[in-house]
């Protein structure tokens, strides 16, 4: 499974303007096993650019929606998938961006660059495309570009769909990621890599908490110095552990999960005066989250991030610098690698706690 970026140039796409037939992992029914198909892959309209996958990798979020079988998320048969590397197939009407032959990293988080969100320095939430707008469609007309060979429409996820050979995806939602970073290392700036940042900021102490005691290795060559597990604080709460370590709270409190319980804990495992509660996970049962009002008066805030707060266009070719410069640890994200007819092992690897990132190699 040799990374490379290497991919032939050609002066004109043979494809461009036809549809492509190829193969696809469809999602059919709700937690049950993906099922590797023939589809037909439509050409790319205005603004939009089809693209060829080079590879993807499994995301939680992919698990979660994989899931889901209530809600305006919910909705089959879809193509999952959202953090990829790809190669310009051909283009659309007005794509003057991204031309054949370029490798690109499609993105869920849409950056149309043009926006008052967009254009501001306090946001990454790009107004134009909201993400919650059109589940299942293409972000312009809300129209699919897949159909099986029955002539049934396939849904989208996410903009992306990075679990097919070939997927169509918006310009907005695509970022030129150039050649110098490897594809396989190149594909986990789509997603989860974004938020890795205390490091970075050379926290002085980065307390990870978990359940799975394998996770703690892992977490230390990503920074991690200190870890909780707890089944193990015995008769202390993780709070009461966490504020020891910290002297009082800690600064900054992430919540990945998912759990309105979790963002309690954070919440109440920040300081106070100035700690700060980042909400990273999706609620997966929709639950409200109650926080005591005091704790809010006494200097704590709470605040949402998504894609790390990033701009795709114009951070992620940084992120890639930094990866290029041996500032941002990628390769022990890799945990596992699987060939795209062996999608569903990577399923299992994630559900049995034992993959960080499995990266799926298309070809």
């Amino acid at each position: 499974m040799e990374s490379t970026n290497k991919y032939p140039s050609r002066s004109e796409s043979a494809t461009a303007g036809k549809p492509i037939r190829c193969k696809a992992a469809i999602c059919r029914k709700a937690g049950e096993a993906l099922v590797i198909e023939e589809i037909e892959v439509a050409p790319p309209r205005a603004w939009e650019v089809r693209i060829k996958i080079l590879c993807t990798s499994l995301c939680h979020t992919d698990i979660t929606f994989w899931k889901l079988d209530i809600g305006p998320a919910s909705g089959f048969p879809k193509i999952l998938g959202h953090e990829a590397v790809g190669v310009v197939e051909s283009v659309g009407e007005y794509v003057e961006e991204v031309k054949e032959g370029d490798i690109v990293l499609p993105v869920f988080f849409a950056n149309c660059e043009e926006c008052r969100d967009c254009k501001s320095e306090k946001s990454n939430c790009c107004s134009k495309f909201k993400e919650t707008k059109n589940y299942h469609g293409m972000p312009r007309d809300g129209t699919s570009r897949f159909k099986d060979l029955h002539g049934q429409t396939i849904k989208h996820f996410l903009a992306v769909s990075s679990f097919a050979q070939f997927t169509v995806v918006d310009i907005a939602h695509l970022v030129d990621i150039g050649s110098h970073i490897p594809i396989d290392k190149a594909c986990l700036l789509g997603c989860g890599v974004s938020t890795e940042g205390a490091r970075l900021r050379k926290a002085s102490k980065v307390i990870g908490v978990d359940l799975n005691p394998n996770k703690f290795e892992i977490g230390k060559k990503f920074g991690v110095t200190h870890f909780i597990n707890p089944t193990n604080c015995k008769d202390k709460s993780v709070t009461e552990v966490i504020k020891e370590l910290t002297d009082g709270g800690a600064d900054y409190c992430f919540e990945c999960i998912g759990l309105a319980s979790l963002v309690q804990d954070a919440f109440t495992s920040c300081r106070e005066g100035w700690g700060r509660t980042i909400v990273l996970g999706v609620e997966m049962h929709g639950t409200p989250i109650s926080l005591h009002s005091y704790e809010i008066l006494r200097g704590k805030t709470v605040t949402g991030s998504l894609f790390g707060g990033i701009k795709p266009k114009s951070d992620i070719p940084l992120l890639a610098q930094k990866y290029i410069d041996k500032e941002l640890n990628l390769d022990e994200f890799i945990s596992h690698e699987v060939r795209f007819h062996e999608i569903n092992e990577a399923f299992d690897l994630l559900l049995q706690g034992k993959s960080i990132r499995c990266i799926i190699w298309m070809d």
